[in-house]
């Protein structure tokens, strides 16, 4: 935002989509649940009612706390962009959010909507209605008001019903422009995100994935960044996967070569689809993909649906939940997916018969990790994820205690996704190491952390 952009709003006044306020605190994070729930919009702090300038001190962990206070208290968890202006020298801070695809966001366990310029608390029917709206959708099934129908490729439509026809018993005869309605990717003259996604003519830098061959963690020999299709962007990545990774032959008493690569095509195939599929287009992050000597990690924006665990996606015993419905299913139709939520299973199951340890999975930094390994291991991969997994929560627990030290073993869950009991024994094993400390009562004390790194 320019400053010229700026002042004008400030002379403009407070509307449905603004409102200033003098500081950042429990009414700001209202107004941007309610912007989440109409039609989006900003907070602008460091400004009166009246749009005078005040200005706002910012220390060094400032936005970041915000941002945290926001996610805290808000559910589902919503994440403004956020950007600062200086205007004679003084210090504005613009906290800008999207209308959430699904509907509503609480605060605090209360509901609001923006009316003309103030915050209204909704009723029961109001909640009830405003969340049916958004059932059984997802944010690829919403219009694209960025994107037009010019913005992408019928020719890439024809591909998808060539695809679709080869595993289809009944072909599709339609036009592309037709099949884009049926299957709902456009809709009054209106494409979808995931029409966008899937058929996008030029760069889409939403779905840019960054791939690389490493030589070591710095060093880089080879690389590639991917803005196109989603369809195509399966193929390009397992392009360049097999590009840098060995292929051998092996002789048999058959009259042909047995091929064996590093790793099973079919399960890094599995891996690169499940990325595409579920990646969290709504986050500024890339896609990311490292190949080295010894193995290669896929690291992908969006954690796991909530109330899913690492623990139950291995054992395979969890009901299949989609967060790009409309993409899985194009997808599906296009005999890329095999069948929904069976992914993991077979990825666990051609790493297990190509006699390579299995795959380590991880939630991180906002994201899904997967690392392979071409070593053969035969201790127990299911203890040392294990113990991986419980050594990476209580850093991050740590972590999170050094710059919010007042917060509440129940919000540490909810940041983490897990288990108030969870975190109750981390937090024990952390005390009793020595990395730990509380510091006055429950209720009105604060953790200090002592580990030797000095979170």
């Amino acid at each position: 935002m320019t400053e010229k952009t700026l002042k004008q709003l400030l002379s403009n006044g407070e509307s449905e989509s603004i409102e200033f306020k003098t500081s950042f605190g429990k009414e700001a994070i209202e107004t941007l649940s309610a912007l989440a729930n109409t039609k989006g919009g900003s907070v602008i702090v460091g400004v009166t009612d009246h749009g005078e300038i005040q200005g706002i001190h910012l220390g060094k962990e400032t936005l970041q706390q915000w941002l945290n206070q926001i996610k805290l208290n808000t559910s589902p968890s919503i994440i403004p962009d956020i950007e600062t202006i200086t205007i004679d020298n003084k210090t504005l801070v613009v906290l800008t959010i999207i209308e959430y695809p699904v509907k509503p966001v609480s605060c605090k366990g209360k509901y609001f909507k923006r009316i003309r310029n103030s915050n209204h608390q909704m009723s029961i029917n109001e909640i009830s209605n405003l969340h049916l709206k958004t059932y059984h959708t997802s944010w690829d099934h919403y219009d694209d008001t960025r994107h037009a129908l010019s913005d992408i490729s019928l020719e890439k439509v024809n591909h998808f019903i060539e695809l679709s026809n080869k595993i289809r018993h009944y072909p599709i005869v339609d036009d592309p422009m037709t099949v884009l309605k049926k299957f709902e990717l456009l809709k009054d003259e209106r494409i979808t995100h995931g029409c966008y996604l899937l058929f996008v003519a030029g760069d889409s830098f939403i779905s840019t994935i960054e791939i690389g061959r490493f030589a070591s963690e710095t060093i880089i020999k080879d690389s590639l960044t991917i803005r196109t299709d989603l369809i195509s962007e399966v193929e390009m990545v397992l392009e360049f996967i097999r590009k840098h990774i060995d292929k051998t032959y092996i002789i048999t008493g058959d009259a042909q070569r047995e091929e064996r690569w590093d790793y099973p095509p079919e399960a890094l195939r599995e891996i690169v689809v499940n990325m595409i599929v579920h990646r969290d287009y709504m986050s500024s992050n890339d896609s990311i993909i490292k190949i080295f000597d010894d193995g290669i990690e896929f690291f992908n924006p969006g954690k796991l649906p909530d109330g899913l665990t690492i623990e139950e996606l291995i054992r395979g015993k969890y009901s299949s939940s989609i967060r790009n419905k409309q993409i899985a299913f194009v997808f599906k139709e296009a005999g890329i997916i095999e069948k929904y939520g069976s992914g993991i299973k077979r990825v666990l199951k051609a790493f297990q018969e190509y006699g390579l340890a299995q795959p380590i999975f991880e939630e991180i930094q906002n994201g899904f990790k997967v690392a392979v390994s071409k070593t053969t291991q035969k201790t127990t991969q299911k203890t040392t994820q294990k113990t991986t997994q419980k050594t990476k929560t209580r850093d991050k627990i740590l972590e999170i205690l050094h710059t919010s030290p007042n917060m509440t073993r129940e919000e540490l869950a909810d940041v983490l996704g897990k288990s108030p009991n969870t975190i109750k024994g981390h937090i024990a094993r952390l005390k009793t190491d020595g990395r730990l400390e509380r510091i006055g009562s429950d209720r009105d004390g604060y953790w200090r952390v002592l580990n030797e790194n000095g979170y």
